[in-house]
């Protein structure tokens, strides 16, 4: 009598191999259709950078408030790489890096040594500014202006503030002074307040760099914000036409 009559499963037919293998493929589909939402979310980008912001902002730059600062500033550079179209080979070096940023934040959490949180700040100052670079170029090689091209736009200026942020904490930890000088008390939120505020030249002037390189490094910050704005975004809001939809 047939196989198919007594109802002997063949091989390869509705077994458990087969069974197994939708099921990866369903996971691998499910895998390639997040990639494809994280290759194109600059507005990610852009809400993690500002999440960012609002914690630096709000935690001391010490401690486990520094590591939560870290995590979040890591994740936004992996996000931002992710999604500038960068090879996963980059990006997966790049979750490294930031897995030992977040690493040297918790062991500067856990012994109070200054130089671990220097380290932790110097890679998070490297994360960001790759991150920065990658979103630029996808930024500039986008065919048309749209929603996400300002967005990501909007998203490199911000960031360009918090790896500022970054580079004066790390001067802060590793000078013999203070960054801010002898004279200046140091308040929560400091650094990313005086990054922000030089980076959009407002200048308040209740917090100033006690000497070089600080000094330096906050001129060029300035420098850098202005021109950012002046060229790249004013050059792309002027492009950007809403009411046009492709056809």
């Amino acid at each position: 009598m047939p196989d198919s009559q007594v109802g002997i499963a063949r091989p390869g037919r509705d077994g458990p191999s087969n069974v197994s293998s939708a099921a990866e493929v369903e996971r691998g589909e499910k895998w390639t259709r997040l990639a494809e939402r994280i290759a194109k979310a600059f507005g990610l980008v852009l809400l993690l950078v500002i999440v960012t912001f609002v914690l630096a902002s709000l935690t001391k730059y010490s401690g486990w408030g520094a590591v939560a600062i870290s995590v979040l500033a890591a994740l936004s550079a992996a996000v931002g790489l992710a999604s500038s179209g960068l090879r996963p080979k980059l990006v997966a070096s790049a979750a490294g890096l930031a897995g030992v940023c977040v690493a040297f934040a918790v062991v500067a959490a856990i012994s109070g040594h200054n130089g671990f949180l220097a380290i932790a700040a110097l890679a998070q100052l490297v994360l960001l500014a790759w991150a920065a670079g990658a979103v630029l170029r996808a930024v500039i090689g986008e065919s048309k202006v749209g929603f996400r091209t300002i967005l990501g736009a909007i998203s490199v200026y911000l960031i360009f503030g918090l790896l500022f942020t970054a580079l004066y904490v790390a001067i802060d930890r590793l000078q013999a002074g203070p960054f801010f000088g002898a004279a200046s008390e140091l308040h929560t939120g400091d650094f990313v307040f005086f990054s922000f505020t030089t980076l959009t030249t407002t200048g308040y002037g209740n917090l100033i760099p006690g000497g070089q390189p600080g000094k330096m490094f906050a001129v060029f910050e300035m420098l850098l914000g202005q021109i950012f704005l002046v060229t790249l975004i004013a050059r792309l809001v002027s492009l950007w036409r809403p009411g046009r939809r492709a056809r």
